[in-house]
């Protein structure tokens, strides 16, 4: 006890061991410190272990309607004026090549991707239908996250997240990525946030709505989404992902 009560007040049963073999010359194991704190009810208590949401590995998906699979990542820029970066994530709908969500500003974190999926899911109405999108990302902190986790099984939405250095598996958004780092974060340098805030805005408008897409009959993601709504029409190929 008056090793406990000295330096050792605040140790575990294992650096507890160790105090006692330094400072006291004992010959002790930390399982004999183990039972006699227990039996002196001096255990400190274990941290609690937080529950993790288990890891679902994409795998070969045909995607033939909207909202079967939406990829998810994060991009950031520069700005040079203030020297400092920002973070724009973004939910793409395979099939439709539409980006149905994003979020933008200066942290990104879990919550800002749970939002931003929220916001999407209600701009594509799948609150009401009986299905819900996969959702695909890669390995990032934002989607390890029990937030991230939880937020998917309220919503009913399947995550799944590609293997380390597979960025392929997550190729439309990866391409994307290339469009919006040459179509807009290459061509200009921010002097203030709200420069790059409006610049983003601007390009994610131009891109759902005016960049026609080879692979969509030369058509914006927005203009193919509402023609496959009215007559069916489908990708130029059929996406494997």
């Amino acid at each position: 006890m008056e090793a406990i009560a000295g330096d050792g007040y605040s140790y575990g049963y294992v650096k507890l061991t160790h105090h006692l073999r330094q400072h006291y010359d004992l010959i002790i194991n930390k399982k004999r410190v183990y039972r006699l704190c227990k039996e002196l009810d001096i255990l400190k208590p274990q941290r609690e272990v937080k529950p993790k949401h288990p890891r679902v590995l994409a795998r070969n998906r045909e995607i033939l309607a909207p909202n079967q699979l939406w990829e998810v990542d994060i991009k950031y820029g520069y700005i040079t004026g203030e020297d400092r970066f920002f973070y724009v994530l973004s939910y793409l709908d395979v099939f439709d090549r539409q980006i149905v969500g994003y979020h933008i500003g200066l942290r990104c974190e879990a919550r800002h991707a749970t939002q931003a999926l929220q916001e999407a899911l209600w701009k594509r109405q799948v609150f009401t239908t009986n299905y819900r999108p996969v959702i695909r990302s890669d390995n990032g902190p934002q989607f390890v996250s029990l937030l991230f986790g939880s937020t998917c099984q309220e919503f009913e939405v399947e995550h799944e997240r590609i293997p380390p250095r597979t960025p392929n598996m997550n190729a439309h958004i990866e391409a994307f990525h290339r469009w919006f780092e040459e179509d807009c974060l290459s061509r200009y340098e921010f002097q203030t946030y709200e420069e790059a805030y409006r610049a983003v805005v601007e390009y994610m408008e131009y891109y759902n709505n005016r960049r026609i897409h080879s692979s969509l009959h030369y058509l914006s993601p927005k203009t193919f989404y509402q023609q496959h709504i009215e007559n069916g029409l489908m990708p130029v190929k059929t996406i494997h992902v």
